[in-house]
Formats: C-alpha cells, sequence, structure tokens
C-alpha cells in the first residue's frame, strides 16, 4: 500500500500548481501541485485500510516525513489524525519529533490542535509538565504548539496553563509566536469575550497579539 500510495501522488503531479503552492510556503518545501480536495480523494483508501490497524505505523509516518514533496508530510498527518483515538500518551515523544523536523505552521498547527490537544484532553496527567517545558524551548515551534493545543478546548481551556505559556512568551519577537498567542486569545474569545478582554487590558501583549486575539470583542 505505501508504494500504490507514493505512486498515485507521483501520477497526479501538477508542475504549475506546484509552483504557486511552492510560492505560499516561502520555497521552504517542494511540493507536488495535488490541492486537499484531490489529495483526500487519492488517499481515502489508503486511510481507510491504515485505520484497520490497531496501532500507528510509526516508520510509515516517518518514512512519508522523510519523503521531499510537502503532500507527503500532509498525508502522514492525517493518518495520524485519523487514528488519534489509538495515540497513546507516550507517542506524544514521536509527535514531538514531527512538530521539529520539517517544521512549519502547516503541520505545527495540525499537529499541535488535533494531536496534542487530543491526546492531554484524554490523558491529562502531567500535562503541564510538557507544555510549560515546550513554552520556555527554544524551539518556536514547540513553544507555539504549547500557545495553541488547547485551542478546540472552548469551556474546558486551563485558562492558568493559557496565561503561563502567553507569559512565558510574552516579550518574543517571533512574528509565529505573536501571532499564535492572538490566535488562542481569539479563539477563546468565542467561549469567553470578558476574560479575554481584560486578559489584553491587564498584559503588555505584541500589537500582533492583540490585534489578533481583539477581533471577535
Amino acid at each position: 500500500m505505501y508504494e500504490e500510495i507514493i505512486s498515485l501522488f507521483y501520477e497526479n503531479r501538477n508542475d504549475s500548481e506546484a509552483k504557486k503552492m511552492a510560492a505560499y510556503m516561502k520555497n521552504k518545501f517542494s511540493f507536488l501541485g495535488i490541492k486537499k480536495p484531490q489529495r483526500a480523494a487519492l488517499q481515502k483508501q489508503f486511510i481507510k485500510q491504515s485505520k484497520k490497524k490497531k496501532e500507528v505505523d510509526w516508520d510509515l509516518i516517518f518514512k512519508l516525513w522523510d519523503l521531499p514533496e510537502r503532500e507527503f508530510q500532509y498525508l502522514a498527518v492525517d493518518i495520524l489524525v485519523a487514528l488519534r483515538n489509538k495515540l497513546s500518551k507516550k507517542e506524544i515523544v514521536q509527535i514531538e519529533k514531527l512538530i521539529t523536523k520539517k517544521s512549519w505552521w502547516d503541520t505545527v498547527d495540525l499537529l499541535a490542535s488535533k494531536l496534542i490537544g487530543y491526546i492531554l484532553q484524554k490523558y491529562p496527567e502531567g500535562k503541564k509538565e510538557i507544555i510549560l517545558k515546550w513554552s520556555k524551548s527554544d524551539n518556536i515551534w514547540l513553544s507555539r504548539t504549547a500557545i495553541l493545543f488547547q485551542l478546540r478546548y472552548k469551556d474546558k481551556t486551563d485558562l492558568e496553563l493559557l496565561s503561563r505559556v502567553i507569559f512565558d512568551n510574552l516579550n518574543s519577537d517571533e512574528f509565529f509566536i505573536n501571532k499564535a498567542i492572538g490566535w488562542a486569545l481569539r479563539e477563546y474569545s468565542k467561549t469567553d469575550k470578558c476574560w479575554v478582554k481584560n486578559f489584553i487590558l491587564q498584559n503588555k501583549l505584541n500589537p500582533l497579539s492583540v490585534r489578533e486575539g481583539s477581533k471577535y470583542l
């Protein structure tokens, strides 16, 4: 099945679209030029077969991650999301490797919100230790993950933890960190506008974080 899906993707490459997609991602990665709807159709059966397995095939995931074209990393993320109910807490270590390799917002944000967020909600023991370690990491993508992992939590958001990871990164001049802070606040404002408004008023946030976080206030 692995060789089949690789061949199928290559057979459907579109060089014209590939250039556009690479340019959108600041030419950090090569692309096959397969847009999301087409990719979803191409990989549908492969994902279906993968879901029959009792656990995640990490060898497969890392093989896909090592391939040069970005669509294969998207496929790896889609497999993990499809199998996330079979992930255990110990597999956070494997996801951390993905966060820190070929890192960019397109994969990191999905790994953060759809996988790390899911696992730590299911297995909350030791959550703070993991997140606070990442929050203070020199790797901006681990810090971004710490900020964004609760993105889908709504009224289950741990506000103390959210505040701490924001404070850990308050003086950052990194665009992706300040953008993430604003995004996390904006998303939570859909649940509690008052809390977010007060948080922004009481803390000296980067202007980008304020602008993003205030969008729905």
